[in-house]
């Protein structure tokens, strides 16, 4: 095994015992069938839990060993199969199961809680049932839950058809220099080839080329999302939602006004965003600042890191932490549990997954710039928090939500920048390039993915309206919004309108970028009580990795500092970045 490439042997030896481990889970769904009508008796249910935690672990080990087995080479067929198996078994096993939130919901909230009190073996059922029992309005007849557990082979058809047209059935383009030279582009490079050309022209074909696959595909990429859209709405008709928006927020107890205040306070605050990117447009000697331009640098840095001093170079950032903390960032980042560098057939992009009691993995596409260092401290930030959810909950209580998984990781982002900008005397040049990164997360990660938010919460309103969803109407939201955010007309960019058929949390995961934004504005201001030295703060940040998926989110980040129903925490990410836009004025024109 390479030193650079997942050791998924740690879990499972060999395709034999994977497949032998899917029959043994898929054995398991029959018998727990058995259990329907019988949950009202105490003994009936305490077996249905057992067998069902068991199922589970099966279930997620297998998994994660077919879903990441498939990203290493999304064109192995095989692969792809094996994942299928997967899909089609969790499907099963959810339609056969289906019975049972109606039978707990019958129970009664009362007799579940005194059940709880008098098996404690199943304490960590808890929150599960304290969920269900918010979400009882939405919860249907067995009868009827079983019907819609039908459709769900369909629902996860929407996403393997996104990922099958733009990974499987995609590949490289070539972009034509102005020098007649040609360049390969793919997912994995095309921001950094952007950086390093200086010509317009140039850095437009790159972008076109990359591009180019939407465009040829719009309207398929249009009727993908409109199913995605649809799917949606099946749902909110089915289960009695108010709205698309409230169907993703209510299972976790988050009000719609966290929502609605980070896009009021991001969308009509727009003013350091425009200020930062005419000051760009001036540095950089530019007609038009295009939305691909802002890979550009201000200040040029030859410098590459090879993946071991990147390494290095996050474990220093991270030395006045405690001790717990370093053993676990290198835990995390042992070999065979990170798989390094791009490859043909590779999923693009970068994650950690984990949990249930299994170690993290992380997945990058590593190439040896700056951004990849800060990628590296991102993901780790991911897995410490996973190491941290299992150390702290029983297995059932590891799995934390999306709306705070991004804080650990933003975190290290924030401290890696810190330390970078303290390191030793600065030139100006190094100045501009760190305080650009600085700027560039809070444009990345907070008012882009609100942006995108914005998006969906526009797109999802038309569906509701019966409006008709196709790529021109996608396009034309798009365009607003840039205008909006970024002061950009990215209609005179041509492609540029597609960029939502680029971005695949809106197919796989709906409403999950705007939690970028409020994960970053926590952490933000979680890093800076730490940096302050606030009695304190990093035992409460602990805590809230420790308490992985305890208690409903905002509820986990306020009782660490922070609380995000109010529009401060937000108006606090505009300020500091009006400070830093400030600070880089200044800096360019000494």
């Amino acid at each position: 095994m390479a030193l650079d490439r997942w050791n998924l042997s740690v879990l499972f030896s060999s395709e034999e015992e994977f497949l032998a481990t899917l029959e043994e889970f898929k054995s398991l769904i029959p018998l727990v069938g058995d259990f329907q009508g019988k949950l009202s008796n105490e003994e009936k249910l305490a077996e249905y839990l057992r067998l069902d935690k068991k199922a589970n672990m099966l279930l997620v080990r297998c998994y994660y060993f077919a879903s990441m087995r498939s990203d290493q080479n999304k064109k192995d067929v095989a692969n792809s199969q094996d994942l299928m198996k997967v899909q089609i078994a969790m499907q099963s096993y959810g339609a056969t199961s289906s019975f049972f939130a109606p039978e707990i919901l019958a129970l009664g909230k009362a007799k579940v809680e005194d059940f709880l009190r008098k098996n404690p073996e199943f304490s960590e059922y808890s929150f599960q049932m304290e969920k269900l029992f918010l979400e009882a309005d939405h919860v249907l007849s067995a009868r009827e839950e079983s019907l819609l557990s039908a459709f769900t082979p369909l629902e996860g058809g929407v996403r393997n058809l996104y990922g099958a047209l733009t990974i499987a059935d995609g590949g490289p383009a070539e972009a034509k220099m102005s020098d007649g030279s040609t360049v390969t582009v793919t997912q994995a490079n095309w921001s950094s080839l952007i950086a390093k050309t200086k010509k317009a022209e140039d850095r437009k074909a790159i972008f076109e080329a990359l591009y180019s696959y939407y465009d040829a595909h719009k309207a398929t990429y249009g009727e993908i999302y409109n199913l995605t859209l649809q799917k949606q709405m099946a749902q909110v008709k089915a289960r009695g939602y108010s709205s698309i928006l409230e169907s993703h927020l209510s299972g976790n107890a988050i009000p719609l006004d966290v929502f609605h205040t980070l896009v009021r306070v991001a969308s009509t605050h727009s003013e350091p965003l425009r200020k930062y990117i005419e000051l760009r447009r001036k540095a950089l000697g530019l007609e038009k600042h295009r939305s691909y331009d802002r890979f550009l640098h201000l200040a040029e840095s030859e410098k590459h890191y090879t993946y071991e001093e990147a390494k290095e170079l996050f474990y220093d950032s991270i030395k006045a932490f405690p001790e717990d903390f370093q053993a676990k960032a290198r835990e995390v980042t042992k070999d065979g549990y990170v798989d390094v560098y791009p490859g043909e057939g590779k999923r693009s992009g970068a994650y950690s997954t984990g949990g249930y009691d299994i170690h993290p993995f992380i997945l990058l596409n590593y190439v040896g710039e700056l951004n990849d260092v800060f990628t590296l401290a991102h993901e780790s930030g991911h897995s410490i928090h996973t190491l941290y959810s299992e150390e702290g909950q029983p297995t059932l209580k590891q799995d934390y939500t999306i709306f705070v998984a991004e804080i650990a990781s933003t975190f290290n982002e924030h401290n890696l920048l810190d330390y970078l900008l303290r390191r030793g005397e600065l030139s100006k040049q190094d100045r501009i390039y760190l305080l650009q990164k600085a700027i560039d997360e809070i444009v990345s990660t907070f008012y882009r993915q609100t942006l995108f938010g914005h998006y969906e919460q526009i797109m999802a309103e038309k569906a509701e309206r019966g409006e008709p969803i196709n790529y021109q109407v996608a396009n034309e939201v798009m365009i607003d919004l840039y205008k909006q955010y970024y002061g950009i007309d990215i209609a005179e960019e041509g492609l540029k309108p597609l960029v939502w058929a680029y971005i695949p949390h809106l197919f796989n995961t709906p409403f999950y970028v705007y939690q970028y934004a409020t994960s970053f504005t926590s952490s933000m201001l979680l890093y800076e009580k730490v940096k302050n030295q606030e009695k304190g703060a990093f035992d409460r940040y602990i805590n809230l990795l420790r308490s992985g998926g305890s208690d409903f989110p905002v509820s986990q980040v306020k009782n660490a500092g922070v609380d995000l129903t109010s529009e401060e925490p937000y108006m606090a990410v505009i300020h500091r970045m009006e400070s830093l836009v400030d600070q880089l004025e200044k800096e360019l024109n000494n």
